[in-house]
This record gives C-alpha cells, structure tokens and sequence, in this order.
C-alpha cells in the first residue's frame, strides 16, 4: 500500500472512531513509559524514607528527642529523665549495695523484667522515685526564679567541679566525655543535657540550702518548744535485763517446728518466772550482769537513753519517776519480760563545740597482711603521715596562725571530704559524735580557743584547732527539729502543686538495663 493510501486508510478509520493500530500502539507506548516513571519515583521515594528512617535511628534522634515525661506545660525528652533515673539507680545501689541481693534486685538484668512487689517492676519502682525528684526540682527552680534567687558565683564553682571530675572519670577510663556519659547514662546522654540537668538540680538545692539556712531561734522559742514536749528532748540513764519470753521454733535436732498458743503463753510464763527471780536477785544486792545466761537474758546500762513509744521507755519517762524506782515490765507484743533499774532524768545543758582540723590518711600498703614486711610498712606509712601533719602545724605555727590560717590550710591538705571545703569546721559538735580520741580531745575541761593539738584515730592524724563553745546540746537538739519541722512545711508547700506525668512512648527510651559486661 502506497504512503498517501496509507494515510488516508488512517483517517478514514479515526473518522468512524477506530483505532488507527501505529498510533494506538505509540499511545500504549507513551503511557507505559509515564506508568513506570511513576512506579520509578515512588520506589525513589520510599528509598529516600527509608535512608532518612535509618539516619534517625542511628542517631538516636527519636530516644533524644520523644517526650518521656511532662511536669505542668514543661515537657522532659527521654534523655533528660535518664539523667535522673540513672542518678537515683546508682544511688541507690551504693546506699545499699550490702542488702542489694536480699531486695531480690538482679542488677545484670533489665529492671522492666523484674517484679518488685504486686506486679509492679523495678524499672516502675525507680521511675516513681525519678518522677517524684523531678517535679521537686521543677518546683523548686520556678520558686527560685519567682524569689529572685539567681545563678552565682558559688553555684558555678560548684558546676564547674562537677563537670572537671566527669572529664577526669572520663580519662581514666579511656574514653572521651560524651562516650563516658552515654556508658553511664545511655546512649542518649549529651554534655549539654548533663550540664543543664546538673545546673537545674544544684539551683534547686542551693535555693532549699538558703531557705533552711534563715531559719533562726530566740532562746525564748526554744524554751517554749522544749517546754511543750521535754521528753523528747530529755535523756535518762537506767540499767536493765531484757528476759526473751518467745516460744523456741525449732525442736532439739534443729528442725523447724510449729509454734501452738499454749507453747507461746508457757515461754512467757517461764520468762515472767525469770525475771522475777533476778528482780529479787538484783535487789537484795547481787550484780546484775552476773544473773543473765545470754541465752534468754541480756543486761545493759544505759547512760544517756532517748524517749521512744514503748512500755520500758514510757515507764522510764513518766513524770512520777524517781532515782531507784524499779520495776518488772510485760511486753506481749515483743515477747519480752523487763527487769529495770531507773536512775534519773535530766536535759542535756552541756555545751556543743565547734572545731576544725585537718585529717592526714596514712597511704594504703601494696602488701597482704600475710607479707613479710606487712607491719613494717604499714608502719612505715603511719609515720609519714604524723610526721606531715607534724610538719603543717609547725607551717601553720610559723605563719599567721590565725584561724583563718588554718582553715585555708585544711582546704588544701584535709582528706576529710565532710570538711575540707569548708576550712575543716564542724559545728555544735555534741559528746559522742566523733570517735573516742577525738571526742576527748574536743571535751577536755581544760581546753580553750585557740588550742590546737594532734589526735590519732583508726582514720589517720588529725591535727586540731579548737573554736570555742556553742549552744547547750539541749537548745541544739530543739532548734534541730524546729528547723526540721519549718523546712517540710516550706518544702511541701513549694512542690504540693508539682506532679510528673510519664508518656507511655517516651517513656520506653528510658535507660534499664545497667550490665556494662
């Protein structure tokens, strides 16, 4: 067929409207081509999502930025509350490490795998806790901000030291400090999330610290608390024999056996038949600790006994007693018998002291105790450490010595991390707070202002600046709880109208798994 044929065959056919077949295959053409340039693009499409999906996931973005917690119109990614949960979980441990295994808590297994009680887990356990100490801080730095009480000087020196010993903790484990921090608190845990958690928690205590520390007494407010409720104040010095009245629980061979009503009603009618002979024992004049079997019977003398609810202590401090009283006590409820001796009542008017000193730690010994040359270096070791707290005081001696002086010097030299930035001071120290060396030197009558000394304790040399006298230990004791008393009722009234809420997908980015194995 000719070309003009042709052509006209074409028309003629689009005329009647069929399909002229070149061009109705260059149309099917022309559409599968746009058909597979879409498909094309979507698949492009999906790849794009799918490599932007994988960007985010491993850049923990999600983790860093979901909302884990929300406290008022404040909203807490995961990353912050780690740094909380993490802190609270450590904490914990080193508060309790000796019990951890009796608690029934498996720190190489995740928290949300562990039933702490009534089907609440570990990791529920410690996120109360977290939410609990956040909404506090919350709280507290919204007060601070509202009282005007600013970021200072102090509270940066104090930043600072946190984040110099996280780089020095860093480098001694090898690593750089945001490895370091994703190590302790997970791979979400920045430096500037680190630091801006650790400003907000320094603020919120600084600002209760400030609050605590304008809480102050007159003498009058004193005695008048002391008035309303002396025997909580009051000591009382008494000698006693506790007699245990508990039925045995295992038989003669050791197994264990069940303990009937009538069983327990005899153990205590032989206790009370015990303590009855060793009351007439006791006072027809025989030696006390000479009448109990450690077995069933204890004997204590009491110097300095404080109130407590309970039948000995309520006998001991009610009002009608005098020197000599004595008495045999029942105890149902704790299975005992008491045979008591009362001696007398009385307030604490002694004076507290305030001291300063600096402690010198003798260096630890490389050797075992089985060694050879164990005691010798030990030894060794003692003597350098007097012979530099002998060495500073002379310094001290030589230089101003002034209390300020020393003070300075026990900053730079004390290894008493209690003290030893605040110029080696405790105040309204009270007999018996410190070990017995130290105690004494701190109450010998004859000791002044300005004393100074050095003392040997199990702790190393601790060489000594006495500051003065303060209040009665009585007046300490009452200012002590009243103090206590006002501080939670401010507390509670700042942080009442705090609560965190946790966000059930946020939430799931928190750190529970602590095994660094």
């Amino acid at each position: 067929m000719s070309a003009s044929r042709e052509k006209d065959t074409r028309q003629a056919k689009a005329g009647f409207g069929q399909a002229d077949p070149k061009t109705a295959r260059e149309a099917q053409q022309r559409k599968e081509e746009k058909r597979n340039n879409r498909l094309y693009g979507v698949i492009a499409v999906v790849f794009v999502i799918i490599a932007i999906a994988c960007l985010v996931y491993r850049s923990n973005l999600i983790p860093k930025m979901a909302t884990a917690a929300t406290i008022g119109d404040e909203s807490y990614t995961a990353a912050e509350v780690n740094y909380y949960f993490v802190n609270n979980y450590q904490n914990f441990l080193s508060q309790n490490y000796q019990y951890i295994s009796y608690m029934g808590l498996d720190v190489n297994t995740d928290l949300r795998d562990q039933e702490y009680s009534d089907g609440e887990s570990w990791f529920d356990f410690f996120m109360d806790q977290t939410l609990q100490q956040m909404a506090e801080i919350q709280a507290l730095n919204d007060a601070a901000e509202a009282d005007g009480f600013a970021w200072n000087d102090d509270l940066q020196a104090q930043l600072d030291e946190n984040l110099d010993s996280l780089k020095s903790n860093a480098s001694s484990n090898a690593l750089s400090t945001t490895a370091y921090l994703r190590r302790i608190f997970g791979n979400t845990m920045t430096e500037k999330i680190f630091e801006e958690q650790t400003k907000r928690t320094l603020l919120a205590q600084a600002y209760a610290q400030n609050y605590e520390d304008s809480l102050t007494y007159t003498e009058d407010q004193l005695t008048e608390a002391y008035n309303a409720d002396p025997k909580s104040f009051d000591k009382v010095s008494y000698e006693v024999i506790r007699v245990n009245g508990a039925a045995d629980t295992t038989d003669e061979d050791g197994n264990t056996i069940d303990v009937t009503d009538e069983m327990t009603q005899q153990a205590m009618a032989d206790a009370k038949a015990s303590a009855d002979s060793m009351y007439t024992a006791w006072m027809a004049g025989s030696d006390p600790s000479e009448l109990v079997d450690n077995d069933k019977s204890t004997y204590t003398s009491t110097d300095a006994g404080a109130w407590s609810d309970s039948i000995m202590m309520n006998w001991l401090f009610d009002d009608a007693r005098k020197a000599g009283d004595s008495t045999v006590l029942e105890d149902t409820d704790n299975s005992y018998y008491y045979v008591v001796l009362f001696h007398d009542r009385f307030r604490e008017d002694y004076n507290t002291v305030d001291v300063r000193h600096i402690l010198i730690q003798p260096e630890a010994t490389t050797f075992s105790e089985d060694d050879e040359g164990y005691d010798a270096d030990v030894q060794a070791k003692k003597d350098a450490a007097k012979q530099k707290a002998e060495d500073l005081l002379a310094q001290w001696k030589a230089g101003d010595a002034t209390e300020d002086s020393f003070a300075e010097l026990a900053n730079e030299n004390s290894a008493d991390s209690g003290s030893n930035t605040n110029g080696g001071l405790y105040s309204q120290v009270h007999q018996g707070q410190m070990v017995d060396a130290f105690n004494d030197w701190c109450f010998d009558p004859a000791r002044k202002a300005g004393d100074t000394g050095i003392v040997e304790t199990d702790y190393g040399y601790h060489i000594m600046y006495f500051v003065g006298t303060d209040l009665p230990y009585w007046q300490v004791q009452v200012e002590d709880t009243l103090k206590n008393d006002d501080f939670n009722t401010w507390y509670t009234e700042k942080t009442a109208d705090y609560t965190a809420e946790q966000s059930s997908f946020g939430v799931r980015f928190v750190r529970s798994m602590f095994s660094y194995s």
